[in-house]
């Protein structure tokens, strides 16, 4: 696995979303997809389909972000072939991360849409190692999205079900 640049470039910049879940529509203007340009200093890891890079914004050391090569909105749009290269660099990923960082543990995770918080019209999955002690109670994980529904497991977080 080498250092170049991603082979596919795209120009991205006006998303419209449709009434379809997990649908996206891309309009090609003149701004850039930060993911189809990046530097190749950029990348740490890839292969022939999909690409390991550190979040630019990570929330915590080792935050890691595997991409799709080629530009396309939804994790459900992708082919069985970049879903499984996508799931071969996030293995990959996560050893080196244990043996660089050792964390404790990971999320792992993908925001497919605008109202799961996808900023970026590009699908990425967020690989994001978890240390002991990083927040004071981290039994929910993701549940904590939607903070009324995240603790189902105390008597003044559980509703009626």
């Amino acid at each position: 696995m080498s250092r170049q640049s991603p082979r596919q470039k795209c120009k991205a910049a006006t998303v419209s979303w449709d009434e379809t879940p997990r649908t996206v529509q891309v309009t090609m203007v003149n701004q850039s997809c930060p993911f189809c340009e990046l530097p190749a200093e950029r990348i740490v890891n890839q292969n022939d389909l999909a690409m390991e890079i550190r979040d630019g914004y990570p929330i915590s050391p080792g935050h890691t972000l595997i991409i799709p090569k080629r530009h396309i909105g939804s994790f459900f749009e992708l082919s069985k072939a970049e879903v499984g290269a996508m799931l071969e660099l996030v293995t990959i990923a996560k050893r080196n991360l244990d043996t660089q960082l050792s964390p404790d543990s990971y999320n792992i995770g993908i925001n497919d849409g605008p109202h799961a918080g996808q900023t970026v019209p590009h699908v990425h999955m967020h690989l994001i190692p978890r240390y002991q002690g990083d927040v004071k109670d981290p039994r929910g994980g993701v549940r904590w999205l939607i903070a009324d529904k995240a603790d189902y497991w105390s008597d003044e977080g559980s509703a009626s079900s």
